[in-house]
């Protein structure tokens, strides 16, 4: 039968040695810091958690528009245009760029906005585009950087209303 003894060490606290001297072995406990670290992480997961499902579920409160219910864009075609290109490599040959695009709309009420702003628009289109170089249309970064443009322009010249984009319908470099 083993024996206990309990002694007191030099700062005055009680100690239990066993039989052979060595300290009984003793139930460990985790620390408490290892403890609130780990309800801190399980606490951070689940916010994270929530948010994202919050975020992403889908489920928006701010949404008008009913789940089955797309609004119909609205297309308004521009007349077709044909420049020359410029010339600055020195070569003889004339290029022409032949250009048909459609106005997005958001809606059918701007429509009655372009319409008689339509010859300021022409005039934009052609003088942008006579001054393109056929190396600026070379790719599809070329054509987006035109498109982009003439969607800034066509915003400028009806401000304050704004068209959603250009689209093209047909573009020919000849």
């Amino acid at each position: 039968m083993a024996t206990t003894t309990v002694t007191q060490n030099d700062a005055g606290n009680f100690e239990a040695e066993g039989e052979d001297g060595k300290a009984p072995a003793a139930k460990r406990k985790l620390p408490l810091k290892l403890i609130l670290m780990a309800a801190g992480g399980l606490a951070a997961f689940a916010v994270i958690a929530g948010a994202g499902y919050y975020f992403f579920s889908g489920k928006k409160e701010g949404a008008t528009a009913a789940p089955g219910q797309v609004k119909a864009a609205v297309f308004l075609d521009m007349p077709e245009v044909l420049v020359n290109l410029s010339n600055t490599g020195g070569g003889d040959r004339t290029q022409y760029l032949k250009v048909k695009v459609v106005l997005e709309l958001p809606d059918q009420a701007l429509t009655a906005q372009i319409e008689p702003v339509m010859p300021r628009l022409m005039d934009t289109f052609q003088t942008y585009l006579r001054e393109l170089r056929p190396t600026d249309l070379d790719g599809s970064a070329g054509l987006y950087r035109l498109k982009e443009e003439l969607t800034r322009r066509v915003n400028a010249a009806i401000a304050p209303a704004r068209i959603n984009a250009v689209l093209f319908k047909e573009i020919v470099i000849q």
